[in-house]
C-alpha cells in the first residue's frame, strides 16, 4: 500500500487533516552520530572493551553531530521537519563517577538551543543503550542501578529542561535487555540468561518510574515516556507497559497478575490475527518455550512495587513505539542463508534483511494505544547494507522511498480510524553507527565514509528519501 493509495482509500481526502500539533522528525542516538566517545582521552561508555578488542569497528568521528550539529539540523529543517529527537550520551556529561562535565553540558545545551532557533522541538532520550564505562557492563543487573541512574537524571533535567519538555527516559529498553543477555550483541555480550534479562527489565523499568517523577517535579508539564520496540510476543513488549498503565485502570496491586494475565490472551488472539503463515506457529512455541522457564512478570517486582508507591497513577504521558519487523519469530534464521552481499552465518537476521510489512504498523499503533493518551512513532526506518564503500540491494527489493511512502501511507490510514498518532521520527537523518559496524544504513541521507564521510544527495541505495519524505510532509500539513 503507498502513501497516495492510502489517502484514495479515505472517505474524504481532501478534508483529511492531521491532528493539531502533530510532530514530523527524525531520531537519532548521541554515541551513533556525535563521535568522540571511546577514543584515547575522550569520555568512554560501555562499548569501550569491545571497541578496543577489535570485536567490533570503533565509532571513531560516527558522523561529527558533536561539532557540526548546525549543518545536521539544517537538514532536518530541510526536510520540512518540525521537530527532532536527539539523545544525550551520558559518558560525555559525567566522565568520571560524580562528576559532571560543565562544558559537555553547556554543548548540549547550545544543540538544545540550536533546535529552538530553527523552530525544531526537540525529543530528548535521557538513555539509549549506553551508559559510563566505570560503571561496568552488567550495570543493569545492579540493584544499585535504577538510584544510580537517577542522579543522572537529576542533573540532565536540572540543566536542559529551558529547552525541552519532551522526554524519552530509557529508549526500547526490551532490545537492550535482549541484545545483552540473550542475543549477545551488546556488551558484555551474554547468551540466554533470560533470568538476567528479566533482572535488567526490572531495574529498567523501576528507573523510568522515578525518572517520570524527577522530571515532572521540576517540569510539570513535561511529555515523558519509554518506547518499546514492537514484538508479537507479550512478554518482552506490551506487557512492560502494561506494568506502568495498570494502576491507572483501576488495577489493585493485588489483581494485576491476573488482568496481565487477560491483557496477554487478548494481545495474543490479535497479534495471531494479523501474523502471516508460518510464523503464527513459531510465535507460538516461541513464547510456551520462554513462559515455560521464565514468569517475567513475576520478576518485575521492584518496577510493580515502584509503580504503585509513585505519587502519579500513570507514570507514562504518551505511548511510544517503534515500528520494524514486530513478529517475533522472523529474527531467527537458519545459519548460512543468503544475505545483501553474501551469506549470514549468524541464527538471526541481519538489520538488512528485516521483513518488511509497513502496513502492519497500524495494526501495532492499534495494539499499543492507551486510553485518553496520544500515541507517538518514535523511531520507523529501513536498513540496507554498505560494505567497504559498495551499497547493497535489499534481497526482497524494497527501497527507501517506497518504505516511507508505504509507512507514512499506513499512519494516515490509522489516523483515519480513530488512533490517536500525533507524532512520527523517522530513524534516521543520514547513515550512522549501528552498534559495531557502520554497515547498516537507515540514513535520508547517505554517508560516503571512504570519502571523509562526505554527505551524499540520495541515501545510499541511491534513492531520493530527502525529497519523498519532504513531499509528504509538506502533503499532510497544508491546510484542507
Amino acid at each position: 500500500m503507498s502513501f497516495f493509495q492510502s489517502l484514495e482509500d479515505l472517505e474524504d481526502p481532501q478534508h483529511f487533516s492531521l491532528p493539531d500539533g502533530f510532530q514530523f522528525g527524525v531520531a537519532t542516538a548521541g554515541f551513533q552520530v556525535e563521535g568522540g566517545i571511546n577514543g584515547p582521552g575522550e569520555p568512554a561508555n560501555n562499548w569501550l572493551n569491545w571497541e578496543r578488542s577489535g570485536r567490533v569497528e570503533p565509532s571513531g568521528s560516527a558522523v561529527g553531530f558533536w561539532t557540526d550539529y548546525e549543518d545536521h539540523l539544517d537538514r532536518v529543517v530541510g526536510l520540512g521537519c518540525n521537530s527532532v529527537r536527539i539523545g544525550l550520551e551520558w559518558a560525555r556529561c559525567e566522565p568520571e563517577d560524580g562528576v559532571f562535565d560543565e562544558q559537555a553540558i553547556g554543548g548540549y545545551q547550545k544543540i538544545l538551543k540550536a533546535c529552538e532557533d530553527r523552530g525544531l522541538r526537540p525529543l530528548v532520550t535521557l538513555h539509549h543503550f549506553t551508559h559510563p564505562h566505570y560503571l561496568g557492563d552488567l550495570f543493569w543487573l545492579d540493584p544499585a542501578s535504577p538510584e544510580r541512574y537517577l542522579k543522572w537524571v537529576k542533573k540532565a533535567i536540572e540543566s536542559f529542561h529551558p529547552f525541552c519538555n519532551q522526554w524519552v527516559t530509557i529508549n526500547e529498553l526490551n532490545i537492550y535487555a535482549l541484545e545483552t543477555f540473550v542475543a549477545g550483541t551488546f556488551p558484555p555480550g551474554k547468551y540466554a540468561d533470560v533470568a538476567s534479562m528479566v533482572r535488567a527489565i526490572d531495574h529498567l523499568l523501576t528507573a523510568h518510574v522515578g525518572a517520570y517523577e524527577i522530571i515532572h517535579k521540576v517540569q510539570p508539564e513535561a511529555v515523558v515516556g519509554t518506547n518499546n520496540f514492537c514484538f508479537s510476543f507479550y512478554d518482552i513488549d506490551r506487557m512492560l507497559m502494561d506494568v506502568l498503565y495498570g494502576r491507572s485502570q483501576g488495577i489493585s496491586r493485588e489483581d494485576l497478575f491476573l488482568w496481565l494475565e487477560e491483557r496477554r490472551f487478548a494481545y495474543t488472539n490479535k497479534v495471531s490475527a494479523i501474523t502471516p503463515n508460518p510464523y503464527r506457529r513459531r510465535d507460538g512455541i516461541l513464547a510456551k518455550l520462554i513462559r515455560a522457564n521464565v514468569k517475567v512478570e513475576k520478576g518485575l517486582s521492584r518496577a510493580i512495587a515502584a509503580v504503585y508507591a509513585s505519587p502519579h497513577e500513570l507514570t507514562s504521558d504518551v505511548a511510544q513505539i517503534d515500528y520494524y519487523d514486530p513478529v517475533t519469530s522472523h529474527h531467527l534464521r537458519i545459519p548460512g542463508h543468503k544475505t545483501a552481499g553474501g551469506r549470514n552465518w549468524l541464527p538471526g537476521r541481519l538489520l538488512w534483511d528485516h521483513i518488511q510489512d509497513p502496513p502492519r504498523l497500524a495494526n501495532y499503533a492499534g495494539l499499543n494505544t492507551n486510553a485518553g493518551q496520544d500515541l507517538w512513532i518514535v523511531e520507523n526506518g529501513l536498513g540496507s547494507r554498505v560494505r567497504r564503500g559498495r551499497s547493497y540491494p535489499r534481497l526482497d527489493g524494497w527501497d527507501r522511498p517506497s518504505h516511507i511512502k508505504a509507512s507514512l501511507g499506513a499512519m494516515v490510514g490509522a489516523i483515519s480510524r480513530g488512533i490517536p498518532i500525533t507524532g512520527y521520527w523517522h530513524w534516521t537523518l543520514c547513515d550512522n553507527y549501528e552498534w559495531g559496524s557502520y554497515e547498516p544504513r537507515f540514513g535520508i541521507f547517505g554517508i560516503d565514509r571512504e570519502r571523509a564521510n562526505r554527505w551524499l544527495s540520495t541515501d545510499s541505495m541511491g534513492g531520493d528519501s530527502a525529497g519523498t519524505y519532504r513531499k509528504i510532509i509538506a502533503e499532510l500539513s497544508r491546510p484542507r
